[in-house]
């Protein structure tokens, strides 16, 4: 019995058949410091209610999967210390053990399915880290998104990542890569990159469709639909290229590892941009929720 608690609101709109927008946690426990994680999480699930569906934050706390954070519960959050980056390996162990966990892209998915949830927002993907070949660092995110059928929106993959790789495994693993909108690939900061997108969808009937012929056709997995950022705000990949290569840079010489690296180069970008890496990261996440409450409501129809 997997002990499972949904919120007053996400029990409501479950009730009434209404469209539900999972949302991740990591991003309020180790995206940004308190108080602007639970702002940024509070104005992202509006964003999901003002386009016509319910937002569920998901965590697991003291033990309980949570689909849908009260209140109170998100503002705790905020403020934890020591809490968990829950992942496929680790999440039902801390549930297990009464632990209490941020979700990550892989363990939103799991739940989100559970829930009955077909659709995620989310900022970016994990995917395969620079120097994979030596370190094998590759996300769990890309073999979720290959078994668990879940609609993912995210401004694409993480730009401190493989880029080239990341998509390469997301092909071989036969995960559909959507394109909102644009030909190219967003690259996470940057509206665009240099890679050209196997498929394109320019609304969100059509995603939805394709994910509902997907479960139909028996075919296991999701979809990831790559939302690029507004481009008023953007950061030009061309600027932020010598600014990642000095994080990863940094990373490496300090021997930083696995579940760490993503936190410490993200903290880094941070600070090296002067606090912009982190506006973008808030701009593209409001609106990967925006068009994913698009979708959740076109998969209800």
């Amino acid at each position: 019995m997997i002990p499972i608690q949904y919120s007053a609101e996400v029990a409501a709109a479950r009730d009434t058949g209404g469209p539900i927008v999972a949302l991740e946690s990591t991003i309020i426990t180790h995206g940004m410091p308190f108080p602007q994680n639970v702002e940024t999480a509070r104005i992202v699930e509006q964003d999901v209610r003002d386009h016509g569906a319910t937002p569920a934050t998901i965590a697991v706390l003291n033990g309980t999967l949570h689909i849908g954070l009260e209140p109170d519960q998100l503002n705790t959050l905020g403020q934890a210390e020591n809490v968990a980056k829950l992942s496929r390996a680790d999440m039902a162990a801390c549930i297990a053990t009464g632990g209490t966990g941020a979700t990550t892209v892989a363990a939103t998915m799991i739940a989100a399915h559970l829930a009955g949830i077909h659709v995620f927002a989310t900022g970016g993907i994990g995917g395969v880290h620079r120097g994979a070949e030596d370190s094998f660092d590759i996300s769990a995110d890309l073999q979720e998104l290959a078994q668990t059928p879940v609609t993912v929106v995210a401004a694409g993959a993480k730009a401190i990542l493989d880029l080239p790789k990341t998509f390469e495994v997301l092909e071989t693993l036969g995960v559909p890569v959507i394109a909102y909108g644009q030909d190219m690939l967003p690259a996470f900061w940057s509206a665009q990159s240099d890679m050209v997108a196997p498929l394109r969808m320019d609304d969100a009937t059509q995603i939805a469709k394709a994910q509902q012929i997907r479960t139909a056709m028996g075919l296991k997995g999701g979809q990831l639909v790559t939302n690029p950022i507004p481009q008023k705000d953007e950061i030009p990949a061309a600027t932020l290229a010598p600014i990642i290569d000095q994080a990863l840079d940094e990373a490496d010489a300090q021997n930083i590892s696995a579940k760490a690296v993503t936190p410490f180069l993200l903290g880094r970008i941070f600070e090296l941009t002067d606090g912009r890496s982190l506006t973008a990261n808030i701009a593209l996440v409001r609106n990967n929720a925006r068009l994913a409450a698009q979708i959740a409501i076109a998969m209800g129809k």
